[in-house]
């Protein structure tokens, strides 16, 4: 049997969006990126590379059959990755894109986004440990006090503790309005008493210290959202001096047996089963909600590029076995022919690439207006890259995990039989994808966000100067070469349906809610396939056509591979898009039972 492949880092890759579509040289002009340029970049990537491709990819396939323990209220984590949390903060791979003012390495976003790439393809349980780490530390930038910025901030950033979002409890899912936890006064804090389930390394010992940040409710509180507020919690109080001093009133009461990511531990936690748990207020009193939104959304772009990251994972796996697997004969090679050079399994081999390959423009694009925004010179460049970040971040979580799903699953195929036992690995990376649709917010709350707060909301005006924008590309990248005029038509098309299907959302804004989907999918397939021309347009300018540059004329392959399948699927979402919904309603909810 062909077992696991080792995982390579695709640097060409990184550094041919970091070249073509972020256009990194003038990228690392913005202020406190001037020190951060390319050559230090092309240093950075290959140790990078090296870390997570010789000592954690390896503990990938051990860590999932391994998986988490509880053992008298202690969270034993996998063997395989014990200590790992640890190497990889004192190689200085968590703080890269932190800020220098709490010992971060300062690095653009685009390039930690590479980095975390890396090790969410190497050890997805494992990079669930700084993901939510980054949005805590997000959060408490944004709304926590100077004390409490001084306090946490520094040994967060640096990994020595790790963090947690405290959002749901058995009542209270999505619909955070029937949050029950407590939080009552009690002179410079207060006490934290409730239940919160789902929450990610909610409790385990490879970090020094745990930060919940966590919603409750004030005694005065009003009810629904309205009323909820954030508090800071952590496992064990921290001295004045900052040195770890008692346990809080904090508890594990039980782990989850998950379909995947079973390395990483998925705990219930209590707080105040003995008076109540100490914590502090951040931001306004009932204001916690917009406090823990700027977490999610945070921990929401790097969920979307989890999947492209186990997209990629899943990828080279699916190569490495059918270049290894010989069944059948193809025209192609004499005797008995490895799988690869058979039509379908290059369908799928190359469905998967172009599927990848479209989300990681589409995240490396929203995470450079990430960076614009944070660092703007002008307050208009800072508006209209925050709204771009705004409006893309539900088509990277939501696009970009819904078609993990689909790499996952076609790895599987290409592996036929021996792809439905756990040994390839190919059924891990499909169950560890099924999460990714479903936590940081369904993926159907990202598709009713993409069409309310995202489209109807400004009147569908950043959707209108992106779409502007394409036709831009489109008039400047014309007459090129004919290949990318090929592709450029295919980008026309695509531009003038997300075009008609906005139009529609505009004028029948009630149906909303129907055909949000299906409009998240449009502008996912579209946007990611644009990005994929911007940077196959601008690589065309700067090398002579002709020039014999192999990756560009894979690229060009790839996308045209994209334009051809998964492009010409806009037709059908567009045709749903317009077509009457009343059958959404003629069938009630008894309906749904069969007799």
């Amino acid at each position: 049997m062909i077992l696991m492949s080792a995982y390579k880092a695709p640097l060409n890759e990184f550094y041919f969006l970091l070249e073509h579509l972020v256009d990194y040289d003038k990228h690392a002009n913005l202020p406190g990126f001037e020190d951060v340029g390319m050559e230090m970049v092309e240093a950075i990537l290959p140790e990078a590379a090296k870390f997570f491709e010789n000592i954690v990819a390896p503990t990938n396939l051990e860590t999932d059959q391994q998986g988490t323990e509880l053992n008298n209220g202690e969270v034993n984590v996998a063997p395989a990755i014990r200590g790992l949390g640890a190497q990889m903060a004192e190689s200085g791979w968590t703080g890269l894109g932190g800020s220098r003012q709490y010992e971060g390495s300062g690095f653009p976003g685009v390039i930690d986004l590479a980095v975390q790439e890396m090790l969410q393809s190497a050890n997805m349980s494992l990079s669930l440990l700084p993901l939510l780490t980054k949005g805590v530390i997000h959060a408490l930038s944004l709304y926590g006090s100077d004390e409490q910025k001084a306090q946490f901030l520094t040994k967060l950033t640096t990994g020595k503790w790790s963090g947690t979002m405290n959002l749901t409890e058995p009542q209270a899912g999505s619909d955070l309005s029937t949050i029950k936890t407590k939080a009552t006064p009690h002179g410079d804090h207060y006490l934290i008493s409730g239940q919160k389930i789902y929450i990610t390394w909610g409790e385990h010992s490879e970090t020094e210290n745990i930060i919940h940040l966590v919603l409750a409710r004030l005694p005065d509180a009003p009810e629904g959202t309205q009323g909820i507020s954030m508090f800071l919690v952590p496992k064990y109080l921290v001295n004045s001096d900052g040195s770890i001093g008692d346990k809080n009133d904090v508890k594990v009461g039980g782990i989850e047996k998950k379909l995947g990511i079973h390395g990483s531990p998925t705990c219930t936690m209590i707080y105040g089963d003995n008076g109540g748990a100490i914590g502090y207020l951040v931001g306004p009193e009932n204001k916690g909600l917009m406090c823990m939104f700027s977490m999610m959304n945070n921990a929401r772009l790097s969920v979307g590029h989890q999947g492209i990251a186990l997209g990629e994972r899943a990828y080279q796996q699916a190569v490495a076995f059918a270049e290894q697997r010989l069944q059948g004969q193809s025209k192609f090679v004499k005797g008995r022919s490895a799988i690869i050079h058979h039509p379908d399994v290059k369908r799928m081999l190359h469905l998967m690439r172009a599927l990848t390959e479209g989300g990681r423009a589409l995240s490396f694009y929203t995470i450079a207006a990430e960076d614009r925004s944070k660092h703007a010179n002008t307050d208009d460049r800072y508006l209209y890259d925050s709204q771009i970040v705004e409006v893309m971040t539900p088509l990277v979580k939501g696009w970009s995990t819904e078609v993990a799903m689909e790499i996952a699953s076609l790895g599987v195929q290409v592996h036929g039989g021996m792809g439905f036992v756990e040994e390839t690995g190919a059924a891990q990376y499909m169950r560890d994808a099924r999460i990714l649709p479903i936590y940081e917010g369904t993926n159907g709350i990202q598709a009713l966000d993409f069409v309310g707060r995202k489209s109807i909301k400004d009147g569908g005006d950043t959707l209108f100067s992106l779409l502007k924008e394409i036709k831009v590309d489109c008039a400047k990248f014309s007459g090129l070469s004919s290949d990318v005029d090929e592709l450029l038509k295919s980008l026309n098309t695509a531009s003038d349906q997300c075009q008609n299907a906005l139009d529609h959302l505009l004028n029948n804004s009630e149906k909303a809610p129907y055909i949000a989907y299906n409009q998240m999918m449009l502008f996912g397939n579209s946007f990611a396939y644009w990005l994929l021309v911007k940077a196959i347009g601008n690589a065309r300018i700067k090398l002579e056509v002709g020039s014999g540059n192999k990756y560009l004329s894979q690229k060009i392959s790839t996308t045209k591979f994209f334009a051809s399948q998964v492009l010409t699927r806009n037709s059908a979402y567009l045709d749903a898009i317009l077509s009457k919904t009343d059958s959404f309603d003629e069938f009630s909810f008894e309906d749904f039972a069969r007799g």
